[in-house]
C-alpha cells in the first residue's frame, strides 16, 4: 500500500529541492563518516516511510543514495513540500525538541541512509560544533518553512471566537506548523466540517494527521499532543524551579542545568516571553545582522535541554509559598512541585490601549505581537504600529516588509526619545513607514475586524482617519506578579524588589547570606530570586535579562551553600 502511494505522489521522476538559504545542505565526506560512528547504514527501498506525520522519531536519518520526498497529508491529501537526494538530512527543528514529525519522509527513489540515534548526536556535534551549527540553522530555517507553507495540523474555526484566537495565538506564540482554515472566508471549511461530521457550533476543532479531531481543545490539550509539555517537568521536588521562560528564564535554566542543578522551567504561553515577539533583534551582542525573538528562544530551549533542563508549556503557576526552608509552587492543574530555589521570571504583558471598541477587535485585527503569522493575516492591508520604543521600531520595519504602508504612531514629538538610533534612521530611510508624531488613537471602527482607526495630534486636537486593517500595539508592559499575591516585596508598580530594595521587607525569618540582607537578585523571601522584566529596576533589554539569568545561578549557588539540605528524608 505504502509504495503504491508513492507512485501516486510522483509518477515521474522528481528533481530534489535546492538549497538557496542553507535549508537543504549537503554534508561533507568528513560529516557522513564522523555520524557513521555512531550509527548504521541500512538498504531503503521505494515506498518505505522514514518520517510519519504525527508520529515521533528517535533517529537523525541522513539520505546516503537515493531519493525521499517530505509529503503533507500522506495518503490523503497528498502534497509534496520537498525532496532530498544524498549527502542530505532530513528533519526539521521537532526532532530536536521531542515533537511529532508535522510531514511524512517517503522514499522516491530506492537506496541507503545512515540513522543515527538522536541520543549520540550531541556527542557528534560536541566533537565537531561546525556540523551542530549547521544542522540547527538548517533546522530552523525548514521550521520557518512548514509555517510559511501552512503545514502542520489545522485548526478550523471563526476569527471571531475567542477560542479560535486562543488556539491561533499559542499556535503562532510556540512557533507550531498549522493553516487556518476560516469558517467565513475559506471554501474548503464547509467540506471539512461535513466530511469529519462536525456542526458548526463544535467549533473551533484541530484536525491532526488527516483524521484525528479535536473538539474545542485546551491549550494543555493541545501542546500535549505535539509534544509541548515534557513528562514529569512539574515533577514533585527539582533543585531549581524557573517560572517563565523568557530570556532570563532560559539563561537560569542553562546555567543552572550545566552545573549540575535538578532544573525545571515552566511558561504558561510559550517559550521566548515578550522578546519571541519581536521580528528582529539588532543589537543583541554576537549577532551582527539581527536574529528573531523566535531564534533565540528556540536555540536557547534546545540548549536547556541539551544540559538536562525540563521545559513544560503551557503550565500556569498560580500560588507560591515557603516551608521548612524550600519553596513550594502551585499549578493550575491541581499539581505541586517544592524547589530548593525559586527563580522569577515571569517577565511582563504588554499593555492595551484604553479606547473605544478595541476590545471587540482583539486577536482578529489588533495584535501585541509582530511576528509572521501576524503578517501573514494582513499582508495586503494598510496598517498601524501605536508605541515609540524599540518593540514598536522593530516591528514596523518588519511588518513594512509585508504590507503596503504602516503607519507608526507616537504619542510624543521625538521618534529618538525611546528607540535606538540604527532603528531610527531604519525607520526614517523606509518608504513604507509614514511616522505620525504627537499621534493618539482616539477610536477604532470596526464591527468585527478593524476598518479604521481615527486618530488626533495631541498638540493641535485635529482628528482624522486612518484606513488600516490591523493595529499593532507596543505601549508598554504590566509586570506578570498577581500570582504572587503578598508573598514576596513589590514595588508602587508591581515589580518584585530585590537585593538591598528588598531588605527590611517582612519574610518568614528563613536563613539569608551571611550578612543576614538579601543577595543581588535575591527577594524579599530567602531562596526566591527575581530575573528580567519582572524585576524591579530592571534594564528592560534581552542581553541584561540573559545576563540576570546567568547572574542569578551563581547567587543560587551562593545561598545553597549557606542553607544546604536536600528535598524530603
Amino acid at each position: 500500500m505504502d509504495a503504491a502511494r508513492v507512485t501516486e505522489v510522483g509518477r515521474q521522476p522528481l528533481p530534489e529541492t535546492p538549497d538557496l538559504d542553507g535549508a537543504y545542505p549537503r554534508l561533507s565526506d568528513q560529516q557522513i563518516e564522523t555520524l557513521a560512528e555512531r550509527g548504521e547504514r541500512r538498504p531503503t527501498p521505494t515506498g518505505e516511510v522514514l518520517l510519519r506525520e504525527g508520529e515521533r522519531s528517535d533517529e537523525f536519518l541522513v539520505v546516503l543514495s537515493g531519493k525521499v520526498a517530505i509529503v503533507q497529508g500522506y495518503g490523503e491529501d497528498e502534497q509534496l513540500l520537498r525532496v532530498h537526494g544524498p549527502r542530505r538530512f532530513l528533519g526539521e527543528l521537532g526532532l530536536l525538541e521531542g515533537q511529532p514529525s508535522f510531514f511524512t519522509a517517503v522514499v522516491h527513489e530506492p537506496g541507503e541512509i545512515l540513522a543515527v540515534p538522536v541520543a549520540q548526536l550531541e556527542a557528534v556535534v560536541q566533537r565537531d560544533q561546525s556540523l551542530g551549527d549547521l544542522i540547527l540553522r538548517a533546522y530552523l530555517i525548514r521550521r520557518t518553512q512548514l509555517i510559511g507553507v501552512g503545514a502542520g495540523f489545522r485548526i478550523v474555526g471563526s476569527g471571531y471566537s475567542a477560542d479560535c484566537r486562543r488556539l491561533l495565538e499559542f499556535a503562532s506564540r510556540n512557533r507550531l506548523p498549522y493553516r487556518w482554515i476560516d469558517l467565513e472566508k475559506d471554501p474548503q471549511a464547509e467540506a471539512l466540517l461535513r466530511r469529519f461530521g462536525i456542526a458548526a457550533d463544535e467549533t473551533p476543532v484541530v484536525i491532526w494527521r488527516g483524521s484525528r479531531v479535536l473538539r474545542n481543545p485546551s491549550t494543555t490539550e493541545l501542546a500535549a499532543l505535539l509534544g509541548l509539555r515534557t513528562e514529569g517537568a512539574t515533577a514533585t521536588a527539582c533543585d531549581l524551579l524557573v517560572v517563565g521562560a523568557g530570556p532570563a528564564g532560559l539563561a537560569a535554566a542553562v546555567y543552572g542545568a550545566s552545573e549540575g542543578l535538578d532544573t525545571a522551567v515552566l511558561d504558561s504561553v510559550a517559550t521566548g516571553g515578550q522578546a519571541a515577539t519581536s521580528s528582529r533583534i539588532e543589537n543583541y551582542l554576537g549577532f551582527p545582522a539581527g536574529i528573531s525573538g523566535a531564534e533565540l528562544a528556540e536555540r536557547a530551549a534546545i540548549q536547556a535541554r541539551k544540559f538536562g533542563a525540563r521545559i513544560s508549556v503551557p503550565t500556569t503557576a498560580t500560588m507560591m509559598r515557603r516551608h521548612d526552608g524550600h519553596v513550594t509552587v502551585g499549578f493550575d492543574d491541581g499539581t505541586e512541585t517544592t524547589c530548593r530555589v525559586l527563580v522569577l521570571a515571569t517577565g511582563a504583558r504588554y499593555r492595551k490601549l484604553d479606547v473605544p471598541g478595541i476590545e471587540r477587535l482583539e486577536g482578529t485585527s489588533v495584535y501585541y505581537a509582530a511576528t509572521l503569522w501576524e503578517a501573514l493575516m494582513c499582508r495586503f492591508d494598510d496598517i498601524a504600529v501605536v508605541g515609540g520604543g524599540n518593540s514598536a521600531g522593530q516591528a514596523a520595519v518588519f511588518l513594512s516588509d509585508h504590507v503596503p504602508r504602516v503607519y507608526l504612531l507616537v504619542r510624543h514629538e521625538n521618534l529618538g526619545r525611546d528607540m535606538s538610533r540604527y532603528l531610527v534612521d531604519r525607520i526614517e530611510r523606509n518608504p513604507r513607514i509614514e511616522v505620525l508624531l504627537h499621534t493618539e488613537v482616539r477610536e477604532a471602527v470596526g464591527d468585527t475586524s478593524l476598518e479604521a482607526l481615527v486618530v488626533e495630534d495631541n498638540r493641535t486636537g485635529l482628528r482624522r482617519t486612518l484606513g488600516v486593517r490591523a493595529l499593532f500595539v507596543f505601549i508598554g508592559a504590566q509586570p506578570h506578579t498577581a500570582w504572587l499575591g503578598d508573598t514576596v516585596a513589590l514595588d508602587p508598580h508591581g515589580f518584585v524588589l530585590t537585593g538591598p530594595d528588598a531588605a527590611g521587607s517582612p519574610d518568614d525569618g528563613g536563613p539569608r547570606a551571611p550578612d543576614g540582607h538579601p543577595l543581588a537578585l535575591e527577594t524579599s523571601v530567602p531562596g526566591v530570586f527575581a530575573v528580567g522584566d519582572v524585576r524591579s529596576g530592571s534594564v528592560k533589554r534581552v542581553a541584561s535579562a540573559v545576563g540576570e539569568g546567568a547572574m542569578a545561578v551563581r547567587l543560587v549557588h551562593q545561598h545553597l551553600n549557606g542553607t544546604g539540605g536536600a528535598i524530603g528524608p
